[in-house]
């Protein structure tokens, strides 16, 4: 079975395709591709068809997922550019692919949050293409986290996430679910909802401080004061914009994932907020 990695080249399409591997699938099945190749540079010595793609170029495209069984479609970075996954929807039917698996957001069907749009239109265009499927709906990464501790540590955290809960994972768990599903049967056209332990703001304030011993707090701002914080803080506006809608949404609870759909595709329970954060410090 030959298997395309999109988004080889970045770092949760790179744990997809290490997670294979580990799984015991050979080198030469494995199609790892992105716009730069030079960082698989050791996937290809180790065996790993790499090959360099672009979103908007169809014609790699089709070089890149020709012979592919199951395509791993890791979605894009560049939000509001959906266009792009329609490219390879379009090629992955065009050239016979069996199975896309789609890296989507938490709840997408019915998230709130901007990027909760994107992802539900993908999902969507997947299903009407007619091609066989497995959206996987991660919720945030633990790193979108545990990358600031320096941050945390010296200024606290800020943000407008309320209350909400965030059931957050390592990217390295959401890849090993990614795997299981492109190795094991059983998956095709199903929905998988997934997510860690679930915390707030103020329970990861308190796990930093009660780790390292200096007390660290959550500023709950309104959306509007948390975008000028932002921008203030050297942020672009437009990123900022969408940071605070994730908190927005975060709020509402878009990003709280109930049921146990990581641990059962993993075998075993997500990375905990406290070992992330100890494996960070």
């Amino acid at each position: 079975m030959s298997i395309t990695v999109t988004g080889a080249t970045g770092h949760l399409g790179r744990l997809i395709v290490e997670s294979l591997l580990r799984r015991g699938v050979s080198p030469d099945q494995i199609v790892a591709v992105g716009r730069n190749v030079a960082k698989a540079a050791d996937l290809s010595d180790r065996g790993v068809g790499v090959v360099r793609t672009d979103y908007d170029d169809v014609d790699s495209l089709r070089r890149a997922f020709a012979g592919a069984d199951e395509l791993m479609l890791v979605s894009g970075s560049e939000a509001g550019k959906r266009e792009q996954h329609r490219n390879v929807i379009d090629v992955a039917k065009d050239v016979g692919v069996g199975l896309v698996a789609y890296t989507s957001i938490a709840k997408a069907d019915r998230s709130t949050m901007k990027l909760g749009a994107d992802h539900r239109e993908t999902e969507q265009d997947i299903a009407a293409s007619g091609l066989s499927y497995v959206f996987l709906r991660n919720s945030w990464y633990l790193e979108n986290y545990t990358s600031q501790l320096p941050t945390y540590l010296e200024r606290g955290i800020v943000g407008a996430a309320g209350d909400g809960k965030v059931s957050a994972a390592t990217r390295a768990d959401f890849a090993e679910a990614a795997a299981a599903v492109l190795t094991a049967g059983g998956h095709t056209n199903r929905v998988y909802e997934l997510g860690g332990e679930a915390f707030t703001m103020t329970q990861l304030a308190a796990e930093i401080s009660r780790q390292t011993g200096k007390q660290v707090t959550y500023t709950d701002l309104p959306v509007v004061r948390y975008i000028e914080f932002l921008v203030t803080a050297g942020t672009p506006e437009p990123v900022a914009e969408l940071i605070a809608d994730g908190d927005r949404g975060v709020a509402r609870g878009d990003m709280h994932v109930e049921g146990d759909d990581l641990e059962r595709l993993i075998g075993r329970r997500p990375t905990s907020l406290a070992d992330a954060c100890r494996a960070a410090l």
